[in-house]
């Protein structure tokens, strides 16, 4: 490869480095050409990019980059599949994953937004479900009793409680929960206005003597 060319790949691949949050580390050497095609094809559907790469030129632009935790991971052949704004964490590690099931594939790490993870954080990445199912129950559990956030909590995420962490943060700021805290204040509201019950109002009082001298339907002046 000519040093120009040298030039151009490294620059591509700090720029993805750099715009992407969320990437997979995988040896593909089990994988065949067109094995390589249609899981760079499955992976595309999930907003994601499948690349192979030569690890001294992603060497360097990790450390142009500054995703330095990124080298440890850059042993043999590697390919990465980078995830692009909007792509689905979950359906592209569930893609890898089942490319490592059938043994044509291993999976190195990764980081999610931001934050190194295993293997194992891969594969238990890949068993969540969907993204917008997990929102959907991430969502409810906001509004619900404080133990279903534990519950949520304590399942099997432990390597990925960020990303659970920044949704509700996310939700948080939008105000989502506002709702629940505005009752108490609504249902004080007519405590403070409320006339005692056994003193008359100076109204009242007024025209109760006129009260006494007409009929019991009321005149057409005090209607």
């Amino acid at each position: 490869m000519l040093r120009e060319d040298k030039e151009r790949v490294v620059a591509e691949l700090t720029e993805r480095l750099r715009t992407s949050e969320t990437l997979i580390v995988a040896d593909y050497r089990g994988l065949t050409v067109t094995d390589i095609d249609k899981l760079r094809t499955d992976l595309l559907t999930h907003g994601a990019c499948f690349s192979v790469v030569k690890n001294t030129l992603t060497r360097r632009a990790a450390e142009a980059a500054g995703t330095t935790e990124l080298l440890a991971l850059l042993e043999g052949p590697t390919a990465i599949a980078f995830l692009e704004s909007g792509g689905d964490p979950v359906a592209v590690a569930k893609a890898l994953n089942d490319a490592a099931k059938a043994e044509v594939l291993t999976i190195r790490g990764g980081v999610l937004e931001g934050t190194t993870i295993s293997a194992d954080s891969v594969k238990e990445l890949a068993s969540l479900p969907a993204v917008d199912t997990l929102r959907a129950q991430v969502a409810g559990a906001i509004v619900s009793p404080l133990t279903t956030v534990v519950m949520l909590l304590s399942a099997p995420l432990h390597d990925l409680v960020g990303l659970i962490d920044a949704r509700i943060r996310q939700l948080e700021e939008q105000g989502d929960t506002s709702g629940t805290e505005a009752e108490p204040a609504a249902a004080e509201e007519p405590q403070a206005e409320e006339p005692p019950v056994d003193q008359p109002t100076a109204e009242a009082a007024s025209e109760e003597p006129a009260a006494e001298e007409t009929s019991e339907e009321p005149t057409e002046e005090e209607s």
